[in-house]
């Protein structure tokens, strides 16, 4: 999952981002409110984790803006912020959940899982192992927030087996999504593969014999 983190205080700030950076999330990190709606101006997010009381524009502000432009990704609030008046405005503003500081970063973990079970919206960030993900909207694959450089075609296979990350692609898939349904053998599609896996830092991309390959769903 694609995250923007908001939060000024640089401590929590770098917990956060290791956490959820060590779960497999892409997490991309602002410290004040209108450096924060710059990037949601420029990038696509999966999922917004904001504190209120930071510098320039503040959480609440901020979303309530992005609805403005008809930018509306689920939003948890994280906040010292007691006052009632506060968090209703929160929830009014439509945010899914809201997180009292201090908390565990287990309980953010299990407030984005619930996210990503209960989102009718497509994820933008597929996490495909501990260290890498992939981009849908960019088409990037990225290991530690990182982008790593592929062919063409090895874009391709890794965008192909990432949306349908859990379910097997069998050779003949390959041939219509990559190959545009021009006939290519086993042994040219094997190969390929084989390529791309050799350029992976971690080895996800499983062979099923004399079927194709799979990416399986990760678990933390």
């Amino acid at each position: 999952m694609k995250i923007l983190l908001l939060e000024d205080e640089q401590m929590l700030s770098e917990a956060i981002h290791e956490y959820l950076l060590a779960l497999g999330h892409q997490v991309v990190v602002f410290y004040d409110g209108y450096d924060a709606l710059a990037g949601l101006k420029k990038e696509t997010f999966d999922l917004l984790v904001l504190d209120i009381n930071v510098p320039g524009i503040d959480g609440l502000d901020l979303l309530e803006e992005l609805h403005t432009m008809k930018i509306r990704p689920p939003t948890i609030y994280i906040s010292a912020l007691v006052d009632i008046e506060g968090i209703s405005r929160a929830y009014d503003l439509g945010c899914y959940d809201y997180l009292k500081k201090p908390f565990l970063l287990k309980e953010l973990a299990l407030r984005i899982d619930k996210v990503i079970q209960n989102s009718a919206t497509p994820q933008n960030h597929i996490r495909l192992s501990k260290s890498y993900g992939y981009d849908v909207s960019t088409s990037t694959l990225v290991c530690d927030n990182v982008t790593q450089p592929l062919t063409k075609r090895q874009l391709q296979i890794i965008d192909l087996l990432a949306k349908n990350r859990g379910r097997v692609v069998d050779f003949d898939q390959f041939r219509a999504y990559i190959w545009d349904d021009e006939y290519v053998d086993n042994a040219t599609i094997r190969a390929e593969v084989s390529r791309l896996k050799k350029s992976l830092k971690e080895d996800f991309i499983q062979n099923i014999r004399a079927i194709g390959y799979m990416i399986d769903i990760p678990r933390n």
